[in-house]
């Protein structure tokens, strides 16, 4: 791990660069995408650029690495670099993109923090940088392999079309698209809570690319995705993607889909209590848990809880019911905040009266916001910090609170 020589440099300036790293990054954006302007145009989420959402996410997880490097120094968060390696993988990034990455980085602190950029501060952060990046190559080497993409894990072509063979309008917001691969190569299946990749063309010519959860029962060689239309505010630009899949996309339409990738997904529960806790579209991963719960005849107690505008608004809520219903031993708590029918409560989830048996294991996917209120009341109730997981849709900004 981190050499005695640089763990004791960048813990000495590790509170200035924390200081500025909102800044760098902001810098080291606007540089990477002055010399590589294709990476804004066909890799990098514009909307996320725009909302300065992915600046917060980097300037996030640079911090959290190198403050367990000299926190912890015997061991690394491989946690955090398998969620942000399922991410890279899924975007097809390449091994030779980290030497780009590292060049504007470097380029950006030296331009934030000018002289006190010594030689010998530069040399301990590249140490950290590289130690963060090989770990993050070595995994993708390892999910490419394990997805089939050339030998020795090299990324290959990451990307397959598929052809839209139904769209059910599901809400006013959010459609859901079944797809079958053009190809006649075999599908590989994917684990329940994994998510696909989708590239399309956009009207500039751009191809840009977002996540979608697989809500279908694992097994079979359909693709399943359900897209929620953002349609943006004062601080968030409208989804262009999700807008353009909405507005264009119908039966007979072809995207192009990675393999499956993520990391929440369902290890070893057999005998363990679960909790599968959602809100809004991030009831999808949920759904495709609880298909795989109830096809292989799960038999724990299974706590289902979920949040959302109205029961209108509750996309998939067939699903989410019908395979509730098939479990042996599961109870399902509802919150909607207008319109909530007597079986479900009114206002923002609360577990404070939801039982929660010992030894539970939890699954959350929903806004920050509500994962990070569920969480700290399943810690209350005595849940194991390490058995609370996650999924956030776009950049990852919970290490990225205040």
């Amino acid at each position: 791990m981190l050499s005695e020589q640089s763990a004791a440099t960048v813990r000495a300036t590790l509170p200035a660069v924390g200081a500025a790293i909102g800044e760098i990054s902001e810098r080291f954006y606007a540089g990477l995408f002055a010399a590589h302007p294709d990476l804004l145009r066909d890799l990098f989420n514009r909307g996320n650029q725009a909302a300065g959402t992915q600046r917060q996410a980097l300037a996030g997880s640079i911090a959290a690495f190198a403050t367990h490097l000299v926190e912890h120094p015997e061991d690394r968060p491989d946690a955090m670099l398998t969620r942000i390696a399922h991410k890279h993988a899924s975007l097809g990034i390449a091994p030779e993109q980290y030497e780009v990455v590292r060049e504007h980085l470097f380029a950006a602190i030296a331009d934030v923090l000018g002289e006190a950029v010594t030689p010998e501060v530069a040399a301990a952060w590249d140490e950290v940088y590289w130690l963060m990046a090989n770990a993050l190559i070595a995994i993708e080497r390892r999910l490419y392999e394990e997805s089939g993409f050339g030998e020795g894990g090299e990324r290959g072509d990451a990307w397959r079309e598929w052809e839209v063979v139904e769209r059910v309008q599901e809400t006013a917001d959010v459609v859901s698209f079944r797809l079958r691969p053009l190809d006649d190569a075999p599908v590989r299946d994917f684990r329940a809570g994994q998510y696909v990749s989708v590239r399309t063309r956009l009207a500039d010519g751009a191809r840009q690319i977002r996540q979608y959860s697989l809500c279908g029962t694992p097994g079979s060689d359909v693709r399943r995705i359900s897209v929620k239309r953002v349609s943006g505010g004062a601080t968030t630009p409208e989804g262009e993607v999700s807008n353009h899949l909405h507005a264009h996309v119908e039966v007979g339409s072809v995207l192009e889909l990675s393999e499956p990738y993520g990391d929440l997904v369902l290890d070893d529960v057999q005998s363990a209590p679960l909790l599968l806790a959602s809100a809004g579209i991030g009831v999808t991963p949920i759904v495709a848990m609880l298909a795989h719960l109830a096809a292989t005849g799960h038999g724990t107690p299974v706590t289902i809880v979920h949040a959302d505008r109205s029961p209108a608004d509750h996309a998939l809520r067939t699903d989410h019911e019908t395979y509730a219903a098939k479990l042996p031993d599961a109870s399902v708590h509802l919150w909607y905040e207008r319109e909530a029918p007597e079986y479900a409560r009114t206002g923002l989830a609360d577990l404070t009266d939801v039982p929660v048996a010992p030894g539970t294991r939890a699954y959350l996917c929903g806004p920050l916001p509500f994962m990070r209120a569920v969480r700290a009341q399943l810690i209350e109730k005595g849940v194991a910090p390490a058995d609370v997981h996650y999924e956030v849709f776009g950049p990852d900004l919970w290490l990225a609170r205040a």
